[in-house]
């Protein structure tokens, strides 16, 4: 330790906002990740992660703006920055083991002794740096010679510390190891079970949430890649007895690039073959700045946040919420503009578009099941999503009894807690209201024999006011009566 005789001062980061917690829209995100920059990148593959800071998030899965090819980013970013909200459980399914390729890049500039590589996915303890001069290359010492690191977006800063070799090098050649994203496939993604090594990956890993951090999840999303209808097909059949018991709703994306006329996506939902009432689909993409969002990263994040910020009871609408975005966009750039009536178009198919109205807003109340599916609590998302959160709280509540002895107490326990809860949604509003019986006629004594025992719940969600109306007729009378007064 230094010896310090002075007054000094000392410059922090800039911190981010404190993300706001909540579990009702707990997102698990599929996707793939630049794991070069994590502390322990094969510990980061086909393993959750949860991540309650941004910091969490880079450290264990790493960072870069590379939307497009890192798609856990488009989360990281949209959870941590854009609608500050945790816990996130991730899921990357990138092997750095297997998609992989050798890295080559010659004449790389020199200027103030620092050499900027914007490539992203390079492996640091793989890397050898070169001076290239008249003489040819000369291989510099790591710590020695040069140092590097990873910059803000993924690439590599190579600062060249003075040493004989370095002395008047304007030119880097490196060579190594990169990450190989296109070599990911839809299959990665999906996932499975390995019968020979026993190991779970992609997401079929939804199943080692609950198990793993005691969390149940709310929504499921994999960016970019649910747009294949597979891996769509793949999110919707998580979503019904995970873990046996749970219920959640899966945020998918619908393809930008084949569908680019709003009146033609009644058709591409037809294509993509997604209908379940468990389902978001959305359309189109969503762009803050120069980063290009999947719309799913933006919504889900959204989500949460509404949720988290509402009692952590999904029973507010995330129709008409702010998506902190600047624009909405197609697969090769081009400016979405919607107005009132091509949105109301967009979700009668059932999905949910993005309008401008002081600011970009997530639009639309139904799910992809809609119009197919009308039942209420399967049509409005909030609905829905009240419907999971209801049935997997009253599992969660009440998990602990299953085993006592099925007498009068365990009955009256169950109702008279459960009643007190159900009022008290009811008397905050996050309910139309609710009540649980215990009824002889459903638990026979051969039920009971058999150790089963059934409640009853009636309840009642709000749901959205969609379409709210005020009939404006003129009065002559009003006018003939102002004018008589005069």
């Amino acid at each position: 330790m230094t010896y310090s005789h002075r007054i000094d001062t000392f410059e922090k980061n800039t911190p981010l906002a404190v993300p706001v917690s909540g579990t009702a829209g707990l997102q698990v995100v599929i996707g793939l990740s630049p794991v070069n920059m994590a502390d322990d990148p094969l510990k980061a593959v086909n393993n959750p992660v949860i991540a309650r800071t941004y910091n969490e998030a880079a450290s264990q899965l790493g960072y870069c703006t590379d939307f497009e090819n890192y798609t856990l980013c488009q989360s990281i970013n949209a959870s941590f920055m854009v609608f500050p909200v945790s816990p996130v459980i991730f899921i990357n399914v990138l092997d750095p083991r297997k998609h992989k390729k050798e890295y080559s890049r010659e004449d790389i500039l020199v200027s103030s002794r620092i050499a900027t590589v914007e490539d992203i996915g390079i492996f640091l303890e793989d890397l050898k740096v070169s001076v290239t001069g008249e003489e040819g290359e000369t291989e510099l010492e790591r710590d020695k010679d040069y140092v590097v690191e990873f910059n803000t977006v993924g690439g590599l800063a190579v600062s060249l510390l003075s040493s004989e070799k370095t002395n008047g090098a304007n030119r880097l050649k490196l060579t190594g190891t990169q990450l190989d994203p296109s070599k990911v496939t839809k299959e990665d993604i999906i996932g499975g079970y390995n019968v020979a090594t026993g190991k779970e990956s992609g997401i079929e890993l939804v199943r080692q949430v609950y198990p793993k951090f005691g969390l149940v999840p709310g929504l499921l999303l994999a960016p970019k890649w649910s747009k294949e209808p597979e891996v769509a097909a793949a999110l919707a059949a998580k979503t019904e007895e995970l873990n046996g018991t749970f219920t959640c709703e899966c945020v998918v994306d619908m393809d930008t690039g084949g569908n680019t006329v709003y009146s033609d996506l009644k058709e591409g939902k037809e294509r993509q073959g997604f209908i379940s009432r468990h389902g978001i689909l959305l359309w189109p993409k969503v762009k803050l700045g120069d980063a290009v969002y999947d719309y799913s990263a933006v919504w889900a994040a959204m989500t949460a946040y509404t949720d988290a910020v509402n009692g952590d009871i999904p029973a507010k609408s995330p129709s008409n919420e702010l998506l902190n975005m600047s624009a909405a966009v197609l697969e090769d750039g081009t400016e979405i503009l919607l107005d009132t009536a091509q949105a109301e178009l967009i979700n009668s198919y059932g999905i949910v578009t993005a309008v401008n109205d002081n600011g970009w807003r997530a639009w639309g109340n139904n799910t992809a099941g809609y119009p197919s599916v009308t039942d209420p609590k399967d049509r409005w998302i909030c609905c829905r999503r009240m419907m999971s959160w209801y049935r997997n709280h009253f599992i969660l509540s009440y998990k602990d009894k299953v085993d006592d002895p099925m007498n009068p107490r365990l009955i009256e326990t169950v109702v008279d807690a459960e009643n007190q809860y159900l009022n008290s949604l009811s008397n905050t509003g996050y309910i139309a209201g609710g009540q649980i019986r215990y009824n002889e006629e459903d638990n026979p004594a051969s039920s009971i024999l058999d150790g089963r025992i059934i409640f009853s719940t009636q309840i009642a969600f709000w749901t959205p006011a969609e379409y709210i109306r005020n009939d404006i007729e003129f009065n002559p009378s009003i006018l003939q009566s102002a004018l008589g007064g005069v």
